[in-house]
């Protein structure tokens, strides 16, 4: 069973191995040997890159590394989100929209492009108006919801995928009810992409991302609520798998793909080792000096109580049954073509010192668990529930 002795052992081990210089200090004063950030340095080549989007999540660690690897960036987006968040440091920030006006790419030309918020395949099909024949490389960020039997363990690229009903046009559906077909509609866009820029492309399949700029609180909800401390309610139990991605993992790993002009089909999933979902929490509360203490409860009496898998209990799901393969599909891939991995302490605290970046009001909506995550008072109510089922069987 993974402990909080165990994390803490191996994090003074890789301390020691690797030597102090160069590490930045944890929450604690202390220095944290997994928070070293090695420089970036340049690239053999500049590429012109467009990110389409590029201010939302993934968006602009990708600007941010591309710009330190030496690439020129140009953005195209509605200019919505963040709206001039990289003016003086892009090379141009085009203005449009992708359901229905990408006139400003019109005549462009690029090495690269990274299509990040595509769900719909005609999106693709519109950018590819103006794209198509003037690209080198396309480089489509899809998802592992793709797959359509997440039961299967050891999912990779070839396990099959979710198809649309036949009477469902992904063309002409309404936006309202894209989450209904999410993963068949990144199918789809797959596809469309194939089409538009055959021999050469490359889909990216990420798991769960997190890491700071995430405003769906799938992760920052554990950051958040462990700095809180108290008794804090974990999900079924400690051996129970767990992946995500490192937003930043996700965003260096695509952009050299573009250096190297990698092509095919990736699942980028982290970490590299399987993790547990104790070596997860264990490993956000190593950050944090706030006193608190993890109760595991059964995942039936959580479904009793109402309490919901991923919704409530972010980032974990039941390893058995539909979900057993959910958290463990295979990255073996990936990493061969070189995806590396931050560690656990790393993306823990960046996303908490982002998390207490945000408007109180955000902050105190993650931990009223009104995106993701569960509110306090309610938690509070289920642990009792629990505590006194325990007591009342005899097993406290």
């Amino acid at each position: 069973m993974s402990s909080r002795r165990s994390f803490l052992h191996t994090s003074a081990a890789i301390g020691g191995a690797l030597g102090l210089s160069g590490f930045s200090k944890s929450l604690l004063g202390q220095v944290d040997p997994f928070l070293l950030t090695p420089p970036v340095t340049k690239a053999p080549a500049s590429l012109s890159i467009l990110i389409l989007g590029g201010t939302g999540f993934t968006g602009p660690e990708q600007v941010e590394y591309a710009i330190a690897r030496g690439h020129k960036v140009t953005l195209f987006n509605r200019n919505k989100t963040r709206p001039g968040y990289f003016k003086g440091k892009v090379a141009e920030e085009l203005v449009g929209d992708l359901n229905n006006d990408t006139s400003a790419l019109q005549g462009r030309t690029f090495d690269v492009v990274l299509d990040n918020p595509t769900t719909f395949p005609g999106w693709v099909r519109n950018a590819a108006k103006q794209l198509s024949g003037n690209v080198k490389h396309y480089i489509f960020q899809s998802t592992t919801s793709v797959y359509s039997d997440q039961s299967i363990i050891g999912l990779d690229e070839n396990s099959p995928v979710a198809a649309l009903p036949a009477e469902i046009d992904p063309y002409t559906l309404d936006p309202a009810h894209a989450s209904k077909y999410y993963g068949a509609l990144k199918v789809k866009a797959e596809q469309e992409v194939a089409k538009q820029y055959p021999g050469i492309w490359t889909v990216v399949r990420p798991c769960l991302i997190v890491g700071p700029l995430d405003r769906t609180d799938r992760f920052t909800y554990w950051p958040a609520r462990i700095d809180q401390g108290g008794e804090i309610l974990a999900p079924d139990k400690p051996d129970d798998p767990c992946q995500f991605i490192d937003v930043r993992d996700l965003a260096e790993f695509s952009v050299r793909l573009a250096e190297a002009r990698v092509l095919g089909t990736f699942n980028v999933i982290g970490p590299e080792k399987p993790m547990t979902i104790a070596e997860m929490l264990y490993g956000v509360k190593s950050i944090t000096a706030t006193p608190g203490r993890l109760t595991w409860v059964p995942w039936e009496f959580l479904q009793e109580q109402g309490v919901r898998p991923w919704r409530h209990m972010t980032v974990w799901q039941p390893p058995y049954g539909a979900t057993a393969g959910y958290q463990r599909r295979n990255a073996a891939k990936a990493i061969a073509a070189g995806l590396t991995f931050r560690s656990m302490a790393d993306t823990a605290k960046t996303t908490l010192d982002w998390h207490r970046t945000r408007p109180q009001a955000d902050q105190d909506a993650t931990l009223r668990g009104e995106v993701g995550g569960l509110d306090m008072k309610r938690e509070a109510e289920v642990l009792a529930a629990w505590h006194a089922k325990v007591k009342s069987t005899g097993n406290g």
